[in-house]
Formats: structure tokens, sequence, C-alpha cells
């Protein structure tokens, strides 16, 4: 048994990993920390656990304490909250996953300059490992520190990685039009995302500016082989979870449906969470899985692309894309734990 801690328990990602590790044969949660929280049972904050987990919460200054019982710590805290935890796990050969912002940008300049913040752990930089699966198995395999990528990558950047990989598309013309769930925006309270400002309504935010933008950015350039700029602008749409990511690019020249979709199916032909559908994705049949679901289209009279790509933002794009980083870390069967569908209705 593996033995981790969470910090951050209490979020929705953090709950999240508590719910899939729960459940998952091989771990033992050692403890649960939470800011808001501590001191609380974690059935306190959410009652579902109650009879079944009865952790107590506690505070940062316990989690150092408690870093020499653990295997690996995740890390479910907003941007610019986890460089000193991070140091000090590392250093008593703790790995850690990040389900922050903290490692995901390789450049110290681009992270202060869309976060305004300055990076406290620049020399951790070149260690940490883009934790996207799909596209880093080999190297998340021998990580010690793994960036966990944001929902909004995730859907988009494999979305996008066959048709970049073949370089079938103008590398600059590329546009997404991403919807979240409310849940993507945490759990704290906000204005924007109470029920009667964001139910019966639908608005973009972070227009031409959102942190997502230099992510992508950066994995798409690695995968192309060249730098790319993009448009990518986010939708706030009033449903608890799930990502739609609308990917736009010119195509170099004529390919047809068939083409492109077996280009696709041949990628991801062995990958257990990703499938390459004929039929357009919808959110509700992955939520609650770490799938994701991807088609592409052709429209011939505008000699463009158009991929389509669903995720539960929660977990593909959070906590189980989490779970399966550790997994592969760990040496363990890649979907233990995850192995769940889409309830309905």
């Amino acid at each position: 048994m593996f033995k981790i801690g969470i910090l951050g328990a209490t979020g929705y990602a953090g709950q999240q990993l508590v719910w899939l590790l729960y459940n998952h044969k091989e771990v033992e949660i050692v403890f649960l920390s939470s800011h808001s929280y501590s001191g609380y049972s974690f059935s306190d904050v959410y009652p579902q656990y109650d009879q079944f987990l009865q952790n107590l919460c506690i505070d940062i200054h316990n989690v150092e304490k408690k870093l020499v019982d653990i295997d690996l710590l995740f890390i479910a805290l907003p941007h610019g909250k986890s460089f000193e935890i991070t140091k000090k796990a590392l250093d008593l050969g703790v790995k850690v996953i990040d389900l922050g912002a903290d490692f995901r940008l390789k450049s110290s300049a681009s992270y202060e300059k869309w976060y305004n913040l300055q990076h406290e752990c620049i020399d951790l930089l070149p260690d940490s490992v883009y934790g996207l699966p799909e596209i880093h198995r080999e190297n998340i395999k021998k990580a010690k520190l793994i960036a966990n990528p944001g929902c909004y990558p995730t859907a988009s950047i494999l979305a996008l990685t066959p048709i970049l990989k073949h370089q079938l598309i103008h590398p600059n013309s590329i546009i997404i039009d991403a919807k979240s769930g409310v849940s993507g925006a945490g759990r704290k309270a906000s204005i924007p995302t109470l029920f009667a400002e964001c139910n019966e309504s639908i608005k973009a935010y972070g227009v031409a500016g959102h942190r997502h933008t230099p992510e992508i950015e950066q994995e798409t350039s690695k995968i192309y082989g060249q730098n790319i700029t993009l448009s990518f602008t986010p939708h706030l749409i009033p449903m608890n979870r799930g990502i739609l990511a609308t990917c736009y690019g010119n195509l170099k020249e004529k390919c047809s449906q068939e083409s492109l979709y077996k280009i696709y199916k041949d990628f991801y032909e062995n990958e257990y969470f990703i499938r390459v559908r004929k039929n357009l994705p919808e959110t509700k049949w992955v939520k609650g899985t770490n799938l994701c679901d991807i088609s592409v289209c052709v429209d011939e009279r505008t000699g463009r692309v158009i991929i389509l790509s669903a995720i539960d933002n929660l977990i593909k794009g959070a906590a189980g894309q989490a779970v399966q980083n550790m997994n592969i870390l760990f040496g363990l069967k890649e979907t233990e734990g995850l192995e769940m569908l889409a309830m309905t209705p």
C-alpha cells in the first residue's frame, strides 16, 4: 500500500481526489488537510462520507510533520500556494503531484506575467513533468514532481495533438472556444457563480487573457515543433461539471473526414481513456469519468477542421488525471480506481 496525503482536500478537486482514492485498492489516505476546515471531520464538510471516512482535517503545520509518513503528496491549492510545501516534501523524498498551476509553465517569466506573482521555486521547473499521460507517460514514470494539467488545457491539447503531430494545420490559425461547468471556479463563495447569477445565462470570461492560454501554447508548440500562438476563449455555463472544447484550424491541404478520423483513431488506439467518436461529444457521456471523447469534422467549404472534445473538468481535468499520474508513477495498473462510466440520466 502506498501512503498519500492530500493538501486542499475540501475544495472540489480535493474532494474528488478523496472520492477516487477512497475506492483505490493500492493506496492508504494518511491525512487530509484543509485551511478553511482545520479540526473538522471530513464527513462534516462532505456528509456523504459519514461512517465511512472520519479523518479530521489538519492544518499546514501538521502536514509538515506528517510528510515523513507518506510516499506521495497531492496538492490541490490555488496558484502561489504550493512552493514552500513542495520543496519540503521533495527534500524528504516525498513525490508531489500538484493540481495547481505553480509548476505547469516551464518559463518563470511567463508564470510571473500571466499570474502576476513571483515564482519561488525556479530551480524545480526543469525537473517538473507536465502530467498529461497520453503525451508524457514515459517522463511521468521517472518524475518526482508532476504538474497536473489544467482542465481547459487537457481538453484542448488532447483534441489538437494528433493533427499537430501530423502538421496538417497552419499553427497560428488555431482558435479554441471552450465551455465549462460552474465547479471549474472552485468552492469559494463568489458572486459570479451564485445560482441566481449564472443560471439561465452563458458568458465568456478571460477573453484574450485567460491564464490557461500559455499552458496550451507551451504544450502544443512542443508537439508541433515550433512556437504556436492561438486564441482561447472560455465560457461559463450553468451546469455543475463538464467541459466542451471546440477547436478550429485552417488545413494546409485538402483532407477527407475519413482520413482525419483514421489519424485520430490510430493515434489514440491504445489509450484507454480516449474515445474517438463519429458522433459529436457531449459532456453527459463523460460526466463522472476519466474519459475524454473526441470527434473531428472537416468543413470543406472553408478549408477548416473542427475538433471537439468533452471531459469532466473535476476528473480527467483534475483529480482523475492526478490519480492516473499516480498510478503511472508507482507502476500500478494505469486504470486502477478510474474504470467508471457515466451515470444516466
